[in-house]
């Protein structure tokens, strides 16, 4: 029987989560007779689903490479580093394969290279400056197989022709049946957004593009913002501020994160992304295809991968409030011009971003790796050939 570690970040059901998951039932999908642990930091929303799928969930501390916590990891945190890279060593040792979600993990990042031909590392970020020279460091150092969520994390990253490597979008699965869509100017658009709430995904951006709009445009927007920060209530808290500010209160409702989104997908006419950093891929704007709705997103990273601009939604230039605004009021007043989005969206769900494509390709990524693991097994367990006779 097949000994398979999955091992992820977090420990909440936000994108990279939920694709965590699709990705833990990918692998069962494809060894339903393996045992399959899937390690965490602690125990959160994301357990529950993980349950239907893993044979066990541990949960123990991992040496994660946060924003947030960089200055206590190179300080106190690095005495920790070498138990944390023990910890991760033992498990790669007891696994046939090792599956990493994000280059974040560095204790099993560079346990890897100890254990070469076991791990492989799905990357689902895009990371800048020194941040992104130590994780394209750590991935070359771990010598494990990777697979990059688009075509712009693989620029970003750009690893040497050396290292294994492939492009899988995440894939989503989608509802059954898309929306039916019923926006025609003559009630207010249903606009959603819907993220974690930080300086990189741009609701401030939003707040001010539709504060800019005129009064009657304004009016027809019905706003809804679902996420929660990060361990970051002050955020929170200015967010609302800011829409209290911007005279929005009366139209728009802000909301905690929730595990199951669908709802809210069901609700919304439009989706929008403004995220002013790059997205890697960007889980929100595939599932607003997968529902048939239209998305407005920032023209950056992994985001132009997904949306078409005006076939399947629309793109506007990073942080440009004016052309978000712009965008905006063409959507309200003008339904007619992109009645043909939804129907292109789902579509192009389907073709490209279904659950069935990407699990084909993660499970390719899975058999190549374990098929050499095998060949260097039967390599360094068959005998020297004797050398031939001279008679």
């Amino acid at each position: 029987m097949k000994r398979i570690t999955c091992v992820h970040q977090g420990y909440e059901l936000y994108g990279s989560d939920r694709s965590f998951c699709e990705s833990v039932r990918t692998i069962r999908a494809a060894y339903p007779q393996a045992w399959i642990d899937v390690v965490l930091p602690r125990r959160g929303p994301i357990v529950e689903p993980l349950e239907r799928v893993a044979s066990r969930i541990v949960v123990e501390p991992l040496w994660i490479l946060r924003r947030r916590g960089l200055v206590r990891l190179a300080t106190i945190g690095l005495a920790a580093l070498p138990f944390a890279v023990a910890r991760a060593l033992r498990r790669i040792r007891a696994s046939d394969l090792v599956y990493v979600n994000t280059t974040v993990v560095a204790d099993y990042l560079l346990a890897a290279r100890l254990l070469p031909g076991r791990s492989v590392v799905h990357v689902h970020e895009i990371p800048e400056g020194a941040t992104l020279t130590v994780l394209r460091g750590l991935i070359q150092w771990s010598g494990a197989n990777v697979v990059f969520n688009s075509r712009a994390t693989q620029a970003a990253f750009a690893m040497p022709p050396s290292v294994t490597a492939r492009v899988v979008y995440n894939g989503i699965e989608g509802p059954a049946q898309p929306n039916v869509p019923t926006y025609d100017g003559t009630r207010p658009l249903r606009l959603l957004m819907l993220g974690r709430i930080s300086r990189i995904k741009g609701q401030e951006v939003l707040v001010e593009a539709i504060r800019r709009l005129p009064e009657a445009v304004r009016a027809r927007i019905e706003l809804r913002i679902v996420g929660s920060a990060f361990e970051d209530p002050d955020r929170e808290r200015a967010l609302a501020d800011l829409i209290v500010a911007a005279g929005l209160s009366a139209r728009t409702t802000l909301a905690p994160f929730v595990d199951d989104p669908a709802a809210l997908y069901r609700w919304a006419d439009v989706v929008t992304v403004p995220s002013q950093r790059p997205e890697s891929l960007g889980r929100v704007a595939i599932e607003a295809l997968a529902y048939g709705i239209p998305a407005l997103v920032s023209g950056i990273g992994g985001l132009t991968e997904i949306v078409e601009d005006r076939r399947t939604g629309w793109v506007v230039p990073p942080g440009s409030v004016e052309a978000l605004s712009r965008t905006l009021e063409e959507i309200v007043t003008d339904p007619g011009a992109w009645r043909a989005y939804p129907a292109a969206a789902r579509a192009r769900y389907e073709a490209v971003f279904s659950a069935d494509t990407a699990a084909e390709g993660i499970a390719a990524m899975l058999r190549l790796t374990l098929a050499g693991r095998q060949d260097g097994i039967r390599r360094e367990t068959s005998p020297e050939p004797e050398s031939p006779s001279l008679g």
